[in-house]
């Protein structure tokens, strides 16, 4: 199953309590204080699996609590320090705080973050010694413990974002052109987790591509499937809005303004990434359709496709402005990143 959201609540390990002891051996009758420190409680950090791609096993364990530090012993001995727990999270997830503060972004596979600090061990006895007072009696308790409510939002890693209405061809594309399988059906709402699929395209160039829900009016305030999942394309470098033409679809140039308007609403930021308006199902659609689409991506300045996914009439062209704008736009990045080195 798969889950994107889930509060989880995280406890560091206590600190182990400083110890009260005296140095006791054969012609030492006053020997001074030897209590030794408590250990440190152990931490609680997430890193990031690769092999994980669902937050669903928190849904049965939401408490992660690391093991406290041990106590001080005499003869000066500390306390073993408690044991760090790691708990892992898929790539992607974001972790923020109660009061919806980020604290880590883990994007990378093996990135770690500390969540929760264990209790620094108390001091033993031996610590109050003084010249006035030789035998103290006195030691610290271990402090607490880091205790936390920690919100996890998973957004999925991809490179291209596959946005359109309820069943405008977005699964059966990413079916034809990946190894992904997902649910493909005549009717709305066949798709309602989203999917990724790996394409290798010529010149064995690779990229993933993110399938979600269908998008419908008023998502962004909270309507339908679309705005649970339009997380999951925040990530994404180019976004294709599928816009089916056929003849029973709604209107495709107002399903095009929808779109636009959704993920404005949304985040205005989607818009400002390279995208391309792509005309489905066209082994059934109406040419007038398609063509009243296509100028209404040319008034928007925007790359326009027609394809259809089933008979594989224009995937090729398409998939190859996909594979060279992922390139030019990660030539870009390297190039800013030696400017700003």
């Amino acid at each position: 199953m798969f889950i994107d959201v889930v509060e989880i609540v995280v406890k560091a390990g206590d600190g182990g309590n400083g110890c009260v002891s005296f140095r006791r051996e054969k012609y030492v009758p006053r020997g001074g204080p030897d209590g030794g420190d408590g250990g440190r409680g152990g931490h609680v950090f997430l890193v990031a699996d690769p092999h994980l791609n669902t937050l669903y096993p928190f849904t049965f364990q939401r408490r992660f609590e690391a093991p406290r530090g041990q106590h001080g012993r005499g003869k000066n001995r500390t306390g073993r320090d408690g044991s760090d727990l790691y708990v892992r999270v898929p790539v992607g997830t974001v972790v923020y705080d109660e009061a919806g503060r980020v604290l880590a972004d883990l994007v990378e596979p093996g990135q770690t973050a500390l969540v929760a600090r264990g209790g620094r061990g108390g001091r033993g006895n031996a610590r109050f010694a003084t010249p006035t007072r030789q035998a103290p009696y006195i030691a610290e308790p271990g402090e607490p413990g880091e205790q936390r409510r920690l919100h996890l939002e998973l957004k999925l890693l991809a490179d291209v974002g596959l946005v359109g209405l309820p069943n405008a061809g977005k699964s059966t594309l990413i079916a034809a052109v990946s190894s992904a399988k997902p649910k493909i059906a005549p009717y709305p709402f066949t798709t309602t987790v989203p999917h990724l699929g790996v394409v290798f395209w010529k010149h064995y160039r690779r990229f993933v591509m993110a399938d979600i829900p269908g998008i419908i009016e008023g998502a962004a305030q909270g309507r339908g499937l679309g705005l649970q999942f339009l997380r999951h394309i925040e990530r994404t470098r180019l976004l294709l809005l599928l816009v089916d033409c056929s003849e029973l679809a709604p209107d495709p140039v107002q399903a095009y303004q929808t779109l636009l308007r959704e993920m404005r609403a949304y985040a205005p930021a989607l818009l400002e990434r390279p995208r391309a308006v792509v005309a489905t199902k066209q082994d059934i659609a109406v040419p007038d359709r398609v063509e009243r689409l296509a100028i209404a991506a040319a008034q928007d300045q925007t790359p326009f496709f027609a394809i259809s996914a089933r008979t594989g009439a224009g995937l090729e062209s398409l998939m190859d402005w996909v594979a060279e704008t992922l390139h030019r736009t990660a030539e870009t990045a390297i190039v800013e990143m030696g400017h700003r080195a």
